[in-house]
């Protein structure tokens, strides 16, 4: 168990976020090596309809948090052999080599043309392969409006017929790369992800309430996601993702809790391994906490194509990619170190592993729109300030 810090700073930062109507209710938790340092929480799982309060074991759709946990299960993978990240994806999937590059417009009709090489494995890890959101990029807005292929939202398999925006290779792009790699990781496993995912990381990590598909049980420890309405307050918006898609996401398909996802968290914080368990070698952990993406940079500002589902993300210069992790080049003052990896998911948690400090921290609420900067990620920002200053 590691050493309990005096969380009495963070309990006012949740407890403010909530009755200030920045967030609709949040859990917080931290942990060392060794074991948790911090776990608290404020407000209740569906505001204005459940009196449930919201603890480090209730249940979150925490979305691109996937990413690491189907990155990791890939690593496995290349420990083993059996994946190879220099190799093109349509090695693995054969359909991958009819995805094109939308390159523009000839009024509403889509300008494709063949990628000018075929994209790795290696950039689906760093979402270099040219793949995006629509909700980052107005260009894959309109191609669903115009042609009728979704995102991934809906969860149908049809969302994978979606355009490259950019040639392999040339920028960093965040999109459906780990859908994709879930897909390779089900063609190199002989199974599918969940089962890939169950059987390498949540199984021998003991992360027993993280799943892509919830029991009776734990729906009724869930919370929904939030939207404000006209009159401020925050009310659910149900729980937006189809329960019965058509693949189980790589990218943004696990529900999970705090406690469990510490777990995950400590074990990389540990190089690997975590109560006796190891499930990835220490030389791996080290390559996903190092730039995998070279000169190319994490694009300082990403501009909103969707305002109802995330504000522009803005985090300014000097930042890389790893494998799976977003990593800060310098120390951010009274906060994470530099070479700290993290990443978050689209209905507002977050995570963070600061090996330098020796700590990991998560911060989780189901809202939209994501990164709301005065809302939401100034509530995670004062999290990790206060979190820092009782260290």
């Amino acid at each position: 168990m590691g050493k309990a810090i005096d969380g009495n700073s963070i309990d006012k930062v949740l407890r403010d976020a909530v009755k200030s109507g920045k967030v609709p209710h949040v859990a917080a938790i931290a942990a060392d090596r060794d074991g948790n340092l911090y776990e608290g929480s404020a407000g209740v799982r569906i505001a204005g309809e459940s009196d449930d309060p919201v603890t480090t074991s209730t249940q979150f759709r925490v979305m691109s948090m996937t990413k690491m946990i189907c990155t990791a299960a890939a690593l496995q993978q290349v420990e083993s052999g059996t994946l190879d990240l220099d190799a093109p994806v349509d090695t693995y999937c054969p359909e991958f080599a009819d995805i094109q590059v939308l390159e523009g417009w000839d009024g509403d009709t889509p300008k494709l043309r063949a990628p000018a090489r075929r994209a790795t494995v290696k950039q689906l890890l760093t979402h270099t392969s040219g793949l995006g959101y629509w909700f980052w990029n107005a260009d894959l807005v309109k191609y669903e409006q115009v042609t009728g292929v979704p995102n991934v939202v809906p969860g149908s398999a049809e969302a994978f017929k979606a355009p490259l925006v950019a040639d392999p290779g040339t920028t960093y792009v965040y999109g459906i790369n780990t859908d994709w790699l879930g897909k390779v990781l089900e063609a190199v496993a002989g199974t599918t992800l969940d089962v890939v995912i169950r059987n390498s990381i949540t199984g021998p990590l003991g992360m027993t309430d993280t799943m892509f598909k919830l029991d009776d049980g734990r729906k009724n420890n869930c919370v929904t996601v939030h939207v404000k309405g006209e009159d401020g307050a925050w009310a659910s918006a149900g729980n937006i993702l189809n329960p019965e898609p058509d693949w189980w996401a790589g990218g943004h398909g696990l529900f999970s809790t705090p406690r469990d996802y510490i777990r995950f968290e400590r074990a990389l914080l540990r190089g690997g391994e975590l109560d006796g368990e190891r499930i990835l070698r220490e030389d791996t952990v080290d390559a996903a906490f190092r730039n995998q993406i070279g000169d190319l940079d994490f694009p300082a500002e990403i501009p909103t194509a969707d305002p109802p589902i995330t504000d522009t993300l803005r985090v300014g210069p000097g930042w890389k990619w790893g494998y799976g992790l977003l990593l800060n080049t310098v120390d951010q003052p009274g906060r994470r170190k530099a070479g700290t990896g993290a990443w978050a998911g689209l209905f507002n948690t977050h995570f963070f592993i600061d090996r330098t400090t020796g700590i990991c921290a998560s911060i989780y609420t189901n809202s939209l729109p994501f990164i709301s900067e005065h809302e939401a990620w100034q509530t995670y920002i004062d999290f990790e300030t206060a979190l820092y200053a009782a260290l």
